[in-house]
């Protein structure tokens, strides 16, 4: 497989307090990889650092994509490249409609003009997959959305924008089984040989419909485990157990911010 994305030693803090120390991750296109990880590991930093947010400080390291120093690229450069973010907590944004947003950030990615009856058609056939009201693509973008709304506009995002990475932070969370369903099928149905998808996910909710090629373990701003299915399966069991006991119970606590 082609490799995708390579990150090499990242180092990354937030006014002054380093949250990534020294993170090695390689993905290549047609992986579904799952992140997880105590509370306060860095998994959202990563997400973030990732997709280039100017609130994080990369201070070491690298981020090559498609074999690319994207490490101080912009948002919207890492955008056009191919890169997807779904927020944890999506923004309401008053004033834009779904269709408005999703047309104009895909003109923008691709630099081409979107024919508005092409679109309309694209964006109400992705729209029934996820069974998302039609009438939605007129409300402003997550205005008066529940949790699961908002949840499933970022899929349909990902959908329409078509990305070759799609990083997916906490998608699953606050969905009901139906909308777990129906969010699980949309990112089965966007997996190709040509892009791949990074999950961040506390619970192994999504995981029941999918199955990652890599599972990676977070604590303390680092990769400490990387597995298959099992390893998530047995994170799932036992929770972080034995890596609370490698660190101690001290130490364990500082990292995870309960101290």
């Amino acid at each position: 497989m082609a490799e995708l994305l390579r990150i090499t030693g990242l180092k990354s803090q937030v006014e002054d307090k380093e949250i990534l120390k020294g993170l090695d991750l390689v993905v290549n296109k047609g992986e579904v990889h799952v992140i997880m990880g105590p509370n306060g590991a860095g998994k959202s930093t990563l997400a973030n650092v990732i997709m280039g947010s100017p609130k994080y400080e990369v201070t070491e390291g690298t981020i090559l994509f498609e074999n690319e120093d994207i490490t101080e690229d912009a948002v919207n450069e890492r955008a056009k490249k191919g890169i997807f973010l779904s927020f944890q907590a999506p923004q309401e944004i008053p004033g834009i409609t779904v269709e408005n947003f999703l047309r104009t950030a895909k003109a923008q990615i691709t630099e081409k003009p979107v024919k508005a009856i092409q679109f309309k058609k694209e964006l109400t056939e992705k729209m029934k997959e996820l069974d998302i009201d039609r009438s939605y693509a007129q409300r402003y973008l997550n205005m008066g959305y529940s949790g699961g709304e908002k949840k499933k506009n970022e899929i349909l995002q990902m959908r329409i924008l078509n990305p070759k990475l799609a990083i997916l932070d906490e998608t699953d969370s606050g969905l009901d089984v139906d909308a777990v369903k129906i969010v699980s099928k949309g990112v089965i149905d966007f997996k190709s040989e040509d892009n791949a998808i990074v999950i961040i996910t506390h619970h192994n909710n999504i995981l029941d419909y999918l199955n990652p090629d890599v599972v990676h373990v977070m604590v303390d701003g680092k990769i400490v485990d990387t597995g298959d299915i099992s390893l998530a399966n047995e994170i799932n069991k036992n929770g972080y157990v034995k890596y609370r006991e490698a660190k101690g119970e001290a130490e364990w606590k500082k990292e995870i911010k309960l101290i």
